[in-house]
C-alpha cells in the first residue's frame, strides 16, 4: 500500500517504525514509544494510522512468541527460537522504517492481526 504525502508524514511513520529500539535503552520504551507515537500522531498524520496498527501488531505478535520460547525451553528449543526473535527484532522495524520513508506501508511478516 502507498500513499502521496508529504515527507514529514514518512519521517514520522519511519520514526514511529525505528522507535521500537528504544527498548535497548529503556526496555519498557521499546513497546509504549511506538503506540504513543501512534496515538498522538495518528489524527494529524492519517498515512500513520497503518503503520501504528502494523506496528503494535508485530509487538503483540513479538510478545506472544516471546512466551511461547520460554514454554520450548523446557524442551530445549526455545533458545533457538529466542535467536530468531531477536534478529526478527531488529530487522523488521529497519525494513518497516526504510520502506515508511519510501512512503510505502509494509506489513511485517509472521504478523497476527489483533488491531
Amino acid at each position: 500500500m502507498q500513499y502521496e504525502q508529504d515527507p514529514n508524514a514518512n519521517t514520522w511513520a519511519m520514526i514511529l517504525h525505528f522507535s521500537q529500539f528504544a527498548g535497548y535503552v529503556i526496555p519498557i520504551a521499546g513497546f509504549l514509544a511506538p503506540i504513543v507515537i501512534w496515538q498522538l500522531k495518528k489524527d494529524e498524520i492519517p498515512s500513520l494510522d497503518a503503520h501504528g496498527r502494523n506496528v503494535t501488531n508485530w509487538l503483540i505478535t513479538e510478545f506472544l512468541f516471546s512466551v511461547l520460547c520460554t514454554i520450548l525451553i523446557v524442551v530445549g528449543i526455545g533458545f533457538l527460537g529466542f535467536l530468531v526473535l531477536a534478529v526478527l527484532s531488529v530487522v523488521f522495524p529497519i525494513i518497516g522504517g526504510i520502506k515508511a520513508n519510501q512512503g510505502e506501508v509494509w506489513k511485517y511478516p509472521l504478523t497476527i492481526r489483533f488491531v
